[in-house]
């Protein structure tokens, strides 16, 4: 193993592991915090899947430590710590407590912050992350049901979350190349900050990020960060020239859509498919809250639905629908019970003989796969940019794409399953 990836949710993993495959290495992703007896697969880079984005700061440590020391034990040259591209945190974390300890396991004088990803039109100028057009506290995160982003300067929003000094790798710097970020960071650790936010618009900044932090330890960012890193091994001898991949064989059987999301992306995505005839069925969070709604149901609504057109069975709802079941039930309440649900649904789904789902959520993702008890993913062809389909290395025969919320374009479900 030479690269050793930990991300905070699985859709974000799945994310990774992508940028990563493309790049040339064997890839497998791995589900859950893993154990002492758990046995990585060979291959150049192990992405390790957590739901530790929104938990407790203490709980999201402790699992990202585990996960540091699995990997090293297994051989990992370097550690990359992958969150989302649109920084999703609040003020006591996860972000900067995670940094903060694998920096100190790690025993780096310095690390990078940076989570652009320019193909998903995120990008960083003087610190300031933009999703499109538009900065991130004038997008529709700043209207996230868990992790509001109001803030787009990233230092600001990072320096609450971590006990040392956050400064700022400018675009001018990154301009200039590899040597000078390399010296930029050396001269941020010298003067007392040791996290660098780093300014990112396109892929080839992406990868003079990457080329000035071979043989470092720990990087942390976003998936487009690893597109660079790949090379560095290459360029050590570590690992060989890109060449094709087998194809991707989907298993034969029924298709069908779980949306968990809220985000405007998925929203979109859920108006597209109902355009183009997808049967839905709406998951109503008060009639589940109060005992009216089960998986039963959402089943005996789906199985004459099975075997046309794939079913779509969703949460999704406007901001201010979901302020309001959160201030009825209680933020993590109201999420938690859905996701359950969901999970239910799937393995009910699966026993339908369904083998093609797609995936609306990192949240509802993480519940879903964890309800069909799937520990490690096989990596495939990329639907749109950070979402490929991914195949169930143990388990029930399922072909997966797992997508974040704000991700894919308006025809992702129909486009998706097309595909296959």
């Amino acid at each position: 193993m030479l690269l050793g990836v930990i991300a905070d949710d699985l859709t974000g993993a799945t994310d990774v592991a992508l940028m990563l495959s493309r790049e040339g290495m064997r890839v497998v992703q791995t589900v859950g915090v893993p154990t002492a007896s758990t046995q990585f697969p060979d291959a150049d880079a192990v992405v390790v899947a957590m739901k530790s984005r929104t938990n407790p700061p203490n709980e999201a440590v402790e699992w990202s430590l585990v996960a540091c020391d699995a990997l090293l034990q297994a051989g990992a040259q370097q550690i990359l710590f992958k969150y989302c591209s649109t920084f999703d945190s609040t003020s006591k974390g996860n972000i900067g407590p995670v940094i903060d300890a694998l920096m100190q396991r790690l025993g780096a004088p310095y690390t990078i912050a940076c989570p652009a990803f320019p193909a998903n039109g995120r990008s960083v100028f003087q610190g300031h992350l933009f999703v499109g057009a538009s900065l991130l506290s004038d997008s529709p995160m700043k209207d996230h049901p868990l992790t509001p982003m109001k803030d787009s300067n990233l230092v600001r929003v990072l320096q609450p979350q971590t006990t040392l000094p956050v400064g700022l790798v400018s675009f001018a710097t990154v301009e200039n190349g590899s040597d000078a970020v390399r010296q930029a960071f050396e001269a941020l650790a010298a003067n007392g900050a040791a996290i660098g936010v780093a300014d990112a618009v396109t892929n080839d900044h992406l990868r003079v990020l990457g080329n000035a932090f071979a043989g470092q330890k720990l990087l942390t960012g976003g998936s487009g960060i690893a597109i660079g890193l790949p090379d560095n091994f290459r360029k050590a001898g570590l690992l060989l020239e890109k060449s094709d991949k087998d194809n991707f064989i989907a298993p034969i059987g029924h298709s069908a859509i779980l949306a968990g999301s809220c985000s405007a992306a998925t929203r979109g995505q859920i108006a597209d498919a109902k355009a183009k005839g997808i049967e839905t069925f709406e998951i109503d969070p008060i009639e589940l809250a109060e005992g009216r709604l089960s998986a039963s149901i959402v089943l005996q609504w789906a199985t004459p639905r099975l075997g046309g057109k794939p079913v779509l069975i969703y949460s999704t709802a406007e901001p201010d629908i979901v302020r309001s079941i959160q201030e009825r039930y209680g933020r993590d309440e109201a999420g938690a019970m859905v996701e359950h649900l969901l999970g239910e649904v799937a393995i009910g789904l699966a026993e339908l003989g369904v083998t093609r789902l797609v995936v609306a959520g990192g949240e509802t993702s993480g519940a879903v796969v964890s309800a069909l008890g799937v520990s490690m993913l096989e990596i495939g062809p990329e639907i749109d940019p950070g979402v490929p389909w991914t195949l169930a290395a143990d388990g029930n025969p399922m072909a997966l794409a797992l997508k974040s919320g704000n991700f894919g374009a308006l025809d992702f479900f129909t486009k998706s399953l097309e595909m296959l």
